[in-house]
């Protein structure tokens, strides 16, 4: 989120960022999205029983108390811990942008840097991507590649993607503010 914003803020990506919103009161990302002057939101979700839609539905809210509308919105996943509902998704469809730390569709889900090194792999990366009703299995925007190391730990392995993800998840925000991605079916297109 930070790379995302600080890059917005540089005038690389041609967008106006609304509102960051945490489940969490005491997350990171909400001291930094003020100090960089956008607005902040939580929504806490300890203790929430009952379907995930409840919960999203106040997060639409929010998102239209800040006139971020499935027609002109996009919403970037950062950090955001949570499943959400099929019922966000479809509203929001392909407005949604997740990070993963792993060139899917190999290793969906969590620790997939520890999945790659105990698979072997001798790539591994990251992966921008819509989000869709299933866990890391929505349309690949872009994707960068980092070498596996023989040596490579989970934490290294895990410091070298971060560099990507930092450098990538802006570049997929500035394709589709720039209206350069098409959708056909699972294939995004990036458009010269």
């Amino acid at each position: 989120m930070e790379a995302i914003l600080k890059s917005i803020k540089r005038k690389k990506i041609p967008i106006n960022p609304k509102v960051v919103i945490s489940n969490k009161p005491d997350a990171r990302g909400l001291k930094i999205a003020q100090k960089l002057g956008v607005k902040t939101e939580v929504i806490e979700s300890v203790g929430l029983k009952g379907d995930r839609w409840e919960y999203d539905k106040k997060i639409v809210s929010v998102l239209t108390k800040y006139d971020i509308t499935p027609k002109n919105g996009l919403i970037c996943l950062a950090g955001f811990m949570r499943i959400i509902s099929p019922q966000f998704i479809r509203k929001y469809k392909n407005r949604i942008m997740n990070i993963h730390p792993a060139l899917l569709p190999s290793f969906p889900g969590l620790h997939a840097q520890k999945q790659a090194l105990k698979y072997g792999a001798k790539y591994s990366g990251c992966t921008i991507h819509f989000v869709d009703d299933g866990v890391d299995t929505g349309p690949v925007i872009i994707q960068a590649v980092v070498k596996v190391n023989y040596n490579d730990t989970e934490k290294t392995l895990s410091k070298r993607i971060l560099v990507k993800e930092h450098q990538m998840y802006p570049e997929a925000i500035r394709l589709f503010a720039e209206k350069k991605i098409m959708i056909e079916g699972r294939r995004t297109i990036i458009k010269d």
